[in-house]
């Protein structure tokens, strides 16, 4: 049967724990430095126990000396010991810390379920992609040559109607004319409304 161990602060002359920390509340430095000497290995001993990890727990438990030092005045000798009263601050940071790396897995988790799915069925556009480029190189394939060229060069290179007569060697008018009536055979044969 195991014993039950009593974790109590370092037996020295002087004042006690409770006192001690009642005068780190107004901010004496050398109080503070006998309350750390006194809490430290019990406070990493209870953080240890929740968070297991040796490196996290050692970052708490400075956290939880940092804390008793900024809030030693919330502490009240009438409602129990100083070292009961550190080691369950030390208990409620570890806790808490446990819950909020928790807490970031699944948002993380989350994030990625949500980022490994898409907005839109990619198979599904890329058929209709296809089907649409099929559409239009059939319907392109009923204009007449010069249709077919001019509509090709204006709206697949990018070239103007002037540069499209240029390079056709073609009336700028005879351009505008058969690309005109290129756009409504196309529009015709791709069933847009317009």
């Amino acid at each position: 049967m195991k014993e039950a161990i009593r974790i109590t602060g370092a037996p020295s002359a002087g004042p006690g724990l409770d006192e001690l920390l009642v005068r780190v509340a107004r901010g004496d430095q050398q109080a503070f430095s006998r309350v750390y000497d006194a809490v430290c290995g019990p406070v990493l001993g209870v953080v240890r126990g929740v968070l297991r990890d040796p490196a996290q727990s050692e970052e708490v438990a400075q956290e939880v000396l940092v804390e008793l030092w900024r809030t030693a005045a919330r502490y009240q000798p009438s409602r129990g010991s100083a070292l009961t009263w550190t080691l369950t601050l030390a208990h409620r940071r570890a806790v808490d810390r446990v819950r909020s790396a928790q807490a970031a897995a699944e948002r993380e988790q989350r994030a990625a379920r949500l980022g490994g799915t898409p907005a839109f069925d990619d198979v599904v556009e890329q058929v209709e992609a296809r089907l649409e480029r099929e559409q239009v190189r059939r319907c392109l394939r009923t204009l007449t040559e010069l249709q077919r060229q001019s509509v090709t060069l204006a709206y697949y290179r990018g070239l103007a109607y002037r540069e499209v007569a240029e390079l056709l060697a073609v009336p700028l008018g005879t351009v505008k004319t058969r690309m005109r009536d290129g756009l409504i055979r196309l529009r015709d044969c791709l069933g847009v409304n317009g």
